[in-house]
């Protein structure tokens, strides 16, 4: 009878519950044997614990250990990721409404004394007056037909910018904020199963 062969793909991340139970089919892509992978998908590998924490590391090594349990006859191989990061969801807790509007209001007032301490430093104001008495001739202390404009156009700016009306986005490409967001995230990932591996040697 020939050995059967499974191939095995981590995926990169997970979110599960605090005691739930993660089993291959959560962490893993299997190919092969239909039979097989059917009957591999419900092994549990891990059972989360508070002792756990907020970030897991599954290794490969724990799903091949786990598969070997079950069988040890079947052959294993290794396709792309070898390690996927399990994120435990916080517990709901009672957020306070006068947090958010405190720090609703820091935000706020803060990205809008940037934005004047931004135009201050240019001296935004006389170069509109300056644009201002190059296209009509006249010299006014407030240029209200480029500023107010300007001012409009600053703000549907940042909104096409970042692709983001509230939590509407405007389109499907990702914005600028999505790429450092997601190349944060790899990184970060990257060094929670680096430090994972480090703290598993020492042990």
């Amino acid at each position: 009878m020939d050995t059967p062969t499974i191939y095995v793909k981590m995926k990169h991340q997970l979110e599960v519950n605090l005691s739930d139970k993660i089993s291959i089919q959560d962490t893993t892509f299997l190919a092969g044997n239909k039979e097989i992978c059917e009957k591999l998908g419900p092994l549990i590998v891990h059972e989360v614990k508070e002792k756990d924490h907020n970030v897991i590391i599954i290794d490969l090594l724990h799903v091949i250990d786990t598969i070997y349990e079950y069988d040890p006859i079947i052959e294993i191989e290794s396709v792309g990721l070898t390690q996927t990061v399990v994120r435990v969801r916080e517990q709901k807790k009672n957020r306070s409404f006068i947090l958010f509007i405190f720090v609703w209001l820091l935000l706020f007032f803060g990205s809008g004394l940037a934005i004047m301490y931004f135009h201050e430093d240019v001296s935004m104001r006389e170069v509109h007056q300056h644009i201002y008495f190059m296209v009509t001739g006249n010299k006014i202390e407030f240029p209200l037909l480029l500023q107010i404009p300007y001012s409009i156009g600053l703000g549907v700016g940042m909104i096409l910018f970042f692709n983001h009306l509230f939590k509407k986005k405007l389109n499907e490409e990702p914005s600028p904020l999505d790429i450092e967001m997601f190349n944060y995230e790899q990184d970060l990932d990257q060094y929670l199963i680096v430090h994972e591996n480090k703290s598993e040697r020492n042990e």
